[in-house]
Protein backbone atom coordinates (compact mmCIF):
# COMPACT_ATOMS: atom_id res chain seq x y z
CA UNK A 1 0.00 0.00 0.00
CA UNK A 2 1.21 3.48 -0.81
CA UNK A 3 2.71 5.46 2.07
CA UNK A 4 3.25 9.21 1.63
CA UNK A 5 6.38 10.67 3.24
CA UNK A 6 7.09 14.26 4.29
CA UNK A 7 10.89 14.66 4.11
CA UNK A 8 12.83 17.55 5.58
CA UNK A 9 13.66 20.63 3.55
CA UNK A 10 16.87 20.38 1.59
CA UNK A 11 18.05 23.99 1.81
CA UNK A 12 20.07 23.47 5.00
CA UNK A 13 21.64 20.35 3.51
CA UNK A 14 22.49 22.36 0.38
CA UNK A 15 24.31 24.97 2.50
CA UNK A 16 26.21 22.20 4.29
CA UNK A 17 27.18 20.69 0.94
CA UNK A 18 28.57 24.03 -0.24
CA UNK A 19 30.53 24.49 2.98
CA UNK A 20 31.97 20.97 2.78
CA UNK A 21 32.94 21.43 -0.86
CA UNK A 22 34.70 24.75 -0.17
CA UNK A 23 36.40 23.22 2.87
CA UNK A 24 37.64 20.23 0.89
CA UNK A 25 39.08 22.50 -1.80
CA UNK A 26 40.72 24.74 0.83
CA UNK A 27 42.32 21.86 2.77
CA UNK A 28 43.52 20.22 -0.43
CA UNK A 29 45.19 23.40 -1.69
CA UNK A 30 46.80 24.21 1.65
CA UNK A 31 47.85 20.62 2.22
CA UNK A 32 49.34 20.19 -1.24
CA UNK A 33 51.29 23.44 -0.96
CA UNK A 34 52.86 22.69 2.42
CA UNK A 35 52.88 18.91 2.07
CA UNK A 36 50.74 18.73 5.24
CA UNK A 37 49.27 15.24 5.32
CA UNK A 38 46.64 16.24 7.88
CA UNK A 39 45.13 18.87 5.60
CA UNK A 40 45.00 16.39 2.72
CA UNK A 41 43.21 13.90 4.97
CA UNK A 42 40.76 16.61 6.05
CA UNK A 43 40.20 17.48 2.40
CA UNK A 44 39.39 13.85 1.69
CA UNK A 45 37.02 13.63 4.68
CA UNK A 46 35.21 16.82 3.66
CA UNK A 47 34.85 15.62 0.09
CA UNK A 48 33.41 12.27 1.20
CA UNK A 49 30.98 14.10 3.52
CA UNK A 50 30.07 16.44 0.64
CA UNK A 51 29.38 13.49 -1.65
CA UNK A 52 27.29 11.82 1.09
CA UNK A 53 25.11 14.91 1.67
CA UNK A 54 24.73 15.79 -2.02
CA UNK A 55 23.42 12.30 -2.71
CA UNK A 56 20.61 12.91 -0.20
CA UNK A 57 19.40 16.05 -1.97
CA UNK A 58 16.33 15.56 -4.13
CA UNK A 59 14.37 17.95 -6.37
CA UNK A 60 10.75 17.03 -7.20
CA UNK A 61 8.98 18.90 -9.98
CA UNK A 62 5.22 19.71 -9.86
CA UNK A 63 2.99 16.65 -10.42
CA UNK A 64 5.92 14.29 -10.00
CA UNK A 65 6.88 11.93 -7.20
CA UNK A 66 9.72 9.79 -5.93
CA UNK A 67 9.31 6.21 -4.75
CA UNK A 68 11.92 5.49 -2.04
CA UNK A 69 13.52 2.13 -1.22
CA UNK A 70 16.02 1.13 1.45
CA UNK A 71 17.98 -1.93 0.36
CA UNK A 72 14.96 -3.46 -1.36
CA UNK A 73 12.37 -2.41 1.22
CA UNK A 74 9.69 0.12 0.31
CA UNK A 75 10.01 3.20 2.51
CA UNK A 76 7.38 5.54 1.07
CA UNK A 77 6.53 8.01 -1.67
CA UNK A 78 7.29 11.73 -1.70
CA UNK A 79 4.64 13.72 -3.57
CA UNK A 80 5.48 17.25 -2.38
CA UNK A 81 7.28 19.61 -4.72
CA UNK A 82 10.57 21.36 -4.04
CA UNK A 83 14.04 20.64 -2.65
CA UNK A 84 14.25 17.92 0.01
CA UNK A 85 16.86 15.95 1.92
CA UNK A 86 16.42 12.23 2.46
CA UNK A 87 18.61 9.41 3.71
CA UNK A 88 21.46 9.21 1.19
CA UNK A 89 21.24 5.42 1.34
CA UNK A 90 17.72 5.48 -0.09
CA UNK A 91 17.29 4.61 -3.76
CA UNK A 92 14.59 6.59 -5.55
CA UNK A 93 12.46 6.06 -8.65
CA UNK A 94 10.94 9.00 -10.51
CA UNK A 95 7.25 8.71 -11.35
CA UNK A 96 5.00 11.24 -13.07
CA UNK A 97 1.57 12.02 -11.61
CA UNK A 98 0.44 14.03 -14.61
CA UNK A 99 -2.55 13.07 -16.74
CA UNK A 100 -1.56 11.32 -19.95
CA UNK A 101 -3.40 10.66 -23.21
CA UNK A 102 -3.39 7.29 -24.89
CA UNK A 103 -4.58 7.14 -28.50
CA UNK A 104 -5.13 3.46 -29.08
CA UNK A 105 -4.40 1.93 -32.45
CA UNK A 106 -7.29 0.89 -34.68
CA UNK A 107 -8.15 -2.73 -33.96
CA UNK A 108 -9.99 -5.14 -36.24
CA UNK A 109 -12.27 -7.36 -34.15
CA UNK A 110 -15.59 -9.17 -34.46
CA UNK A 111 -18.64 -7.73 -32.78
CA UNK A 112 -21.22 -9.81 -30.90
CA UNK A 113 -22.87 -10.88 -34.16
CA UNK A 114 -19.56 -11.95 -35.70
CA UNK A 115 -19.20 -8.99 -38.08
CA UNK A 116 -15.63 -7.68 -38.50
CA UNK A 117 -15.39 -4.07 -37.37
CA UNK A 118 -12.68 -1.48 -36.78
CA UNK A 119 -12.58 0.23 -33.40
CA UNK A 120 -10.20 2.56 -31.57
CA UNK A 121 -10.40 4.49 -28.29
CA UNK A 122 -8.75 7.48 -26.70
CA UNK A 123 -8.32 7.59 -22.93
CA UNK A 124 -6.95 9.91 -20.25
CA UNK A 125 -5.18 8.26 -17.32
CA UNK A 126 -2.79 9.00 -14.49
CA UNK A 127 -0.94 7.18 -11.74
CA UNK A 128 -3.03 7.09 -8.57
CA UNK A 129 -1.10 4.58 -6.44
CA UNK A 130 2.67 4.80 -6.89
CA UNK A 131 3.33 1.60 -4.90
CA UNK A 132 1.22 -0.54 -7.25
CA UNK A 133 2.61 1.19 -10.34
CA UNK A 134 6.19 0.65 -9.20
CA UNK A 135 6.06 -2.86 -7.73
CA UNK A 136 2.89 -4.72 -8.78
CA UNK A 137 3.59 -4.58 -12.55
CA UNK A 138 6.79 -4.68 -14.57
CA UNK A 139 6.36 -1.46 -16.59
CA UNK A 140 3.11 0.30 -15.88
CA UNK A 141 3.07 2.28 -19.15
CA UNK A 142 3.28 -0.93 -21.22
CA UNK A 143 0.70 -2.51 -18.92
CA UNK A 144 -1.71 0.35 -19.68
CA UNK A 145 -1.31 -0.11 -23.44
CA UNK A 146 -1.81 -3.87 -23.40
CA UNK A 147 -4.76 -3.90 -21.00
CA UNK A 148 -6.51 -1.03 -22.79
CA UNK A 149 -6.32 -3.02 -26.02
CA UNK A 150 -7.73 -6.09 -24.25
CA UNK A 151 -10.57 -4.00 -22.80
CA UNK A 152 -11.48 -2.60 -26.22
CA UNK A 153 -11.55 -6.09 -27.74
CA UNK A 154 -13.78 -7.37 -24.94
CA UNK A 155 -16.13 -4.40 -25.36
CA UNK A 156 -16.43 -4.90 -29.11
CA UNK A 157 -17.20 -8.61 -28.69
CA UNK A 158 -19.87 -7.93 -26.05
CA UNK A 159 -22.19 -5.76 -28.14
CA UNK A 160 -23.41 -5.70 -31.77
CA UNK A 161 -22.31 -2.90 -34.06
CA UNK A 162 -25.94 -1.93 -34.69
CA UNK A 163 -29.41 -3.47 -34.36
CA UNK A 164 -29.85 -4.52 -37.99
CA UNK A 165 -29.31 -8.18 -37.09
CA UNK A 166 -30.39 -8.03 -33.47
CA UNK A 167 -33.57 -5.97 -33.23
CA UNK A 168 -33.84 -6.60 -29.49
CA UNK A 169 -30.32 -5.44 -28.59
CA UNK A 170 -30.66 -2.90 -25.75
CA UNK A 171 -27.24 -1.36 -26.44
CA UNK A 172 -25.22 -1.17 -29.64
CA UNK A 173 -21.74 0.16 -30.26
CA UNK A 174 -22.95 2.70 -32.83
CA UNK A 175 -25.87 4.08 -30.82
CA UNK A 176 -24.76 3.33 -27.25
CA UNK A 177 -23.15 6.75 -26.77
CA UNK A 178 -22.42 7.65 -23.16
CA UNK A 179 -23.58 4.22 -21.95
CA UNK A 180 -20.94 2.45 -24.04
CA UNK A 181 -18.30 4.92 -22.87
CA UNK A 182 -19.27 4.32 -19.23
CA UNK A 183 -18.97 0.56 -19.72
CA UNK A 184 -15.57 1.08 -21.36
CA UNK A 185 -14.36 3.25 -18.47
CA UNK A 186 -15.47 0.65 -15.94
CA UNK A 187 -13.77 -2.12 -17.90
CA UNK A 188 -10.51 -0.15 -18.02
CA UNK A 189 -10.75 0.72 -14.31
CA UNK A 190 -11.18 -2.94 -13.35
CA UNK A 191 -8.22 -4.02 -15.47
CA UNK A 192 -5.82 -1.20 -14.55
CA UNK A 193 -6.60 -0.84 -10.84
CA UNK A 194 -4.01 -3.52 -10.04
CA UNK A 195 -1.36 -1.18 -11.44
CA UNK A 196 -2.62 1.84 -9.47
CA UNK A 197 -3.89 3.58 -12.62
CA UNK A 198 -6.87 5.95 -12.48
CA UNK A 199 -8.99 6.31 -15.63
CA UNK A 200 -10.24 9.88 -15.97
CA UNK A 201 -11.99 9.52 -19.33
CA UNK A 202 -12.35 6.98 -22.13
CA UNK A 203 -14.13 7.47 -25.44
CA UNK A 204 -14.49 5.55 -28.71
CA UNK A 205 -12.61 7.59 -31.31
CA UNK A 206 -13.14 5.38 -34.36
CA UNK A 207 -15.88 2.88 -35.18
CA UNK A 208 -16.68 1.41 -38.58
CA UNK A 209 -17.26 -1.84 -40.41
CA UNK A 210 -14.13 -3.51 -41.72
CA UNK A 211 -13.30 -2.66 -45.32
CA UNK A 212 -14.16 -6.13 -46.66
CA UNK A 213 -17.83 -5.85 -45.62
CA UNK A 214 -18.28 -2.08 -45.49
CA UNK A 215 -19.87 -1.94 -48.98
CA UNK A 216 -22.33 -4.76 -48.28
CA UNK A 217 -23.30 -3.29 -44.93
CA UNK A 218 -23.84 0.12 -46.51
CA UNK A 219 -26.18 -1.39 -49.09
CA UNK A 220 -28.07 -3.20 -46.34
CA UNK A 221 -28.42 0.00 -44.34
CA UNK A 222 -29.65 1.83 -47.43
CA UNK A 223 -32.17 -0.94 -48.16
CA UNK A 224 -33.40 -0.85 -44.57
CA UNK A 225 -33.80 2.92 -44.75
CA UNK A 226 -35.73 2.67 -48.05
CA UNK A 227 -38.06 0.02 -46.64
CA UNK A 228 -38.69 2.12 -43.53
CA UNK A 229 -39.40 5.20 -45.64
CA UNK A 230 -41.74 3.26 -47.93
CA UNK A 231 -43.58 1.84 -44.93
CA UNK A 232 -44.10 5.35 -43.59
CA UNK A 233 -45.34 6.59 -46.96
CA UNK A 234 -47.82 3.73 -47.32
CA UNK A 235 -49.15 4.29 -43.80
CA UNK A 236 -49.70 7.98 -44.59
CA UNK A 237 -51.28 7.25 -47.97
CA UNK A 238 -53.75 4.76 -46.47
CA UNK A 239 -54.76 7.35 -43.89
CA UNK A 240 -55.27 10.01 -46.55
CA UNK A 241 -57.34 7.69 -48.76
CA UNK A 242 -59.52 6.71 -45.82
CA UNK A 243 -60.01 10.37 -44.92
CA UNK A 244 -60.90 11.26 -48.54
CA UNK A 245 -63.56 8.54 -48.78
CA UNK A 246 -65.07 9.56 -45.46
CA UNK A 247 -65.25 13.22 -46.48
CA UNK A 248 -66.87 12.38 -49.82
CA UNK A 249 -69.42 10.16 -48.11
CA UNK A 250 -70.20 12.62 -45.28
CA UNK A 251 -70.64 15.57 -47.65
CA UNK A 252 -72.76 13.64 -50.14
CA UNK A 253 -70.51 14.98 -52.82
CA UNK A 254 -70.70 11.87 -54.97
CA UNK A 255 -72.17 8.39 -54.65
CA UNK A 256 -69.55 5.70 -55.21
CA UNK A 257 -70.20 2.01 -55.48
CA UNK A 258 -67.60 -0.55 -54.45
CA UNK A 259 -66.02 -0.73 -57.88
CA UNK A 260 -65.65 3.05 -58.16
CA UNK A 261 -64.26 3.19 -54.63
CA UNK A 262 -61.70 0.54 -55.58
CA UNK A 263 -60.70 2.53 -58.65
CA UNK A 264 -60.42 5.73 -56.63
CA UNK A 265 -58.32 4.01 -53.96
CA UNK A 266 -56.02 2.61 -56.65
CA UNK A 267 -55.56 6.01 -58.29
CA UNK A 268 -54.93 7.78 -54.97
CA UNK A 269 -52.38 5.18 -53.82
CA UNK A 270 -50.51 5.51 -57.12
CA UNK A 271 -50.44 9.31 -56.81
CA UNK A 272 -49.46 9.36 -53.14
CA UNK A 273 -46.88 6.55 -53.19
CA UNK A 274 -45.34 7.21 -56.59
CA UNK A 275 -41.86 8.73 -56.83
CA UNK A 276 -42.78 10.82 -59.89
CA UNK A 277 -45.49 13.39 -60.35
CA UNK A 278 -48.82 11.96 -61.59
CA UNK A 279 -49.75 12.49 -65.23
CA UNK A 280 -53.43 13.51 -65.58
CA UNK A 281 -55.50 11.47 -68.06
CA UNK A 282 -58.74 12.80 -69.48
CA UNK A 283 -61.41 10.12 -69.58
CA UNK A 284 -64.05 11.04 -72.19
CA UNK A 285 -66.27 8.11 -71.35
CA UNK A 286 -67.29 6.44 -68.12
CA UNK A 287 -65.63 3.99 -65.80
CA UNK A 288 -67.32 1.14 -67.65
CA UNK A 289 -66.75 2.33 -71.21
Amino acid sequence: MEKVLKPMSGYLALVICLVLFIASVFFFITGAGSENIANIVLAGVCFVAFFFFIKGLMIIQPNHSRVLNFFGKYVGTVKDNGLFFINPLYSSQKMSLRSENLQGQTLKVNDKMGNPIEIAVVMVWQVGDTYKAAFDVERYSDFVKMQSEAAVRHLAMSFPYDNLEDDHAPITLREGGDKINSILEQELTDRLSKAGIVIQEARISHLAYASEIAGAMLQRQQATAIVAARTKIVEGAVGMVDLALKKLSEGNIVELDDERKAAMVSNLMVVLCGEKAAQPILNAGTLYN
